[in-house]
């Protein structure tokens, strides 16, 4: 909820300078006595908000690695690797510029701003806002009904039990963990700790797996197989829809914003982006090595397989608990950020935002009890997602350009150029996504 924070960084005064100078500024100082002051506060702030406090900078990192490290990244990559073997390493690789040119223009602009998308959005035209909140509250919807399907798998693969008994037990945690704490800090602690969780164990599986490492990195660089579906379906699950707003939302619910933080926000979005990109390839190489030796996989749960032939039943067993992980923190990063987009449209949201939560958390899980095909809903749940991503970052972009948003500061040539070359590359790769590549999902 939102509410006054003890985080150092929410009482910063160089957040509120940055657009007209404070009443002292124009008075002349002392050098002497500048001198023997020591640190600025604001480098004192700054290490304090990464290094301590309320951790929120390093837990806004978390919350979008962890929102997009899901069952469908576990699946996608897994689907996707089996596709192109090696030559899945270039289209990480391409994932990963495309996410840098999309989340260091989105991080910057929303926290420089000081608005959460929807009111930048609305900001620049009325009701625009309103109309990318319905886009990325969708698409975290389809989303969370894929993780939702995660869980049930996870659960399926430690118990035995069904995926959609599985499905509603954890609908179950993810409520409870809600309800027991204080958001934010919940969400800082959760998703550190199931973070480091899930990269320590498929690294492992990765070792056991002996993939071709020069392979993977020659065809990281010249591969001989690229497919756009697979890239957008990537992007889409790493910082497409809600993921591409959950890190910046998180840092200004913590108060970590104005151009005195800029420092901090780049490095939180570079951040996520490493901890979900050694994530990926882990995987990938993890799935490659278990392919090279001739292995069917699981068509119904491709990633076990990789897991299971990689290290036997513990692999397996290792399998169930990163799944199940992937998919709670993922089912609590789109349930918080989804709900985020709608909370300032009316104080109700905001008093009773965690009623707001459940609910999200509840629907997702009825309609995958109801559809089922958690496969399919992972994978198109991302390429959803990746065409909301062209339409949230044009906004934003849009946003940067208004320089009475953005109180006076000018966003980087360099970055709106990179902002809108992603716009246009996951624009054209999405649209063929769509048209051409979705529909066989169902066949």
């Amino acid at each position: 909820m939102e509410q006054k924070r003890s985080d150092p960084s929410s009482d910063n005064p160089a957040n509120e300078s940055h657009g007209e100078p404070s009443a002292t500024s124009g008075k002349p100082g002392n050098p002497a006595q500048a001198k023997q002051a020591g640190p600025s506060p604001n480098r004192s702030i700054q290490n304090r908000a990464w290094f301590g406090g309320s951790g929120a900078v390093l837990g806004a990192a978390f919350l979008m690695a962890n929102s997009s490290i899901g069952p469908g990244f576990l699946t996608q990559t897994t689907v996707f690797t089996a596709q192109l073997l090696a030559g899945m390493g270039f289209v990480i690789l391409v994932s990963v510029l495309l996410d840098i040119g999309a989340q260091l223009n989105t991080w910057r602009v929303l926290t420089v701003s000081e608005l959460r998308a929807q009111d930048l959005a609305n900001a620049l035209w009325p009701g625009l806002g309103y109309f990318l909140s319905i886009l990325v509250i969708l698409g975290g919807f389809a989303f969370n009904i894929g993780n939702i399907a995660g869980c049930g798998l996870g659960m399926n693969v430690l118990t035995g039990m069904s995926f959609e008994q599985g499905a509603m037990i954890s609908c179950v945690v993810a409520l409870v963990l809600f309800w027991i704490t204080e958001i934010g800090k919940m969400l800082d602690g959760f998703t550190k700790t199931l973070g480091v969780v899930k990269i320590l164990l498929t690294l492992y599986i990765a070792y056991n797996a002996h993939p071709p490492l020069g392979e993977a990195l020659r065809q990281t660089i010249m591969p001989e197989k690229v497919s756009t579906i697979a890239i957008v379906a990537l992007v889409g699950g790493t910082v497409g829809g809600y993921i591409t707003f959950s890190g910046a939302h998180r840092l200004l619910d913590a108060g970590i914003k104005g151009t005195a933080n800029i420092p901090q926000v780049n490095r939180s979005a570079m951040s996520g982006i490493v901890i979900s990109s050694i994530m990926r390839y882990v995987l990938f190489l993890a799935a490659l090595g278990v392919l090279v030796q001739g292995v069917v996989l699981d068509e119904n749960n491709p990633p076990a397989s990789v897991f299971r032939h990689a290290a036997g039943e513990l692999g397996f067993r290792i399998f169930g608990v990163v799944l199940w992980s992937a998919a709670i923190s993922s089912v609590v990063g789109a349930a918080y950020t989804s709900v985020s987009f709608f909370k300032t449209f009316h104080p109700v949201f905001v008093r009773y935002e965690r009623l707001c939560i459940s609910i999200f958390i509840i629907l997702s899980t009825l309609i995958f009890v109801w559809i089922g095909k958690p496969k399919q809903l992972l994978i198109a749940a991302g390429v959803v997602n990746g065409l909301i991503l062209p339409v949230g970052l044009a906004i934003i972009l849009l946003g940067a350009m208004n320089t009475k948003l953005m109180k006076g500061y000018r966003h980087p040539l360099w970055m709106q150029l990179a902002g809108w070359a992603v716009v246009a590359v996951m624009g054209y790769m999405g649209a063929v996504a769509v048209v051409s590549d979705l529909p066989k999902l169902w066949r």
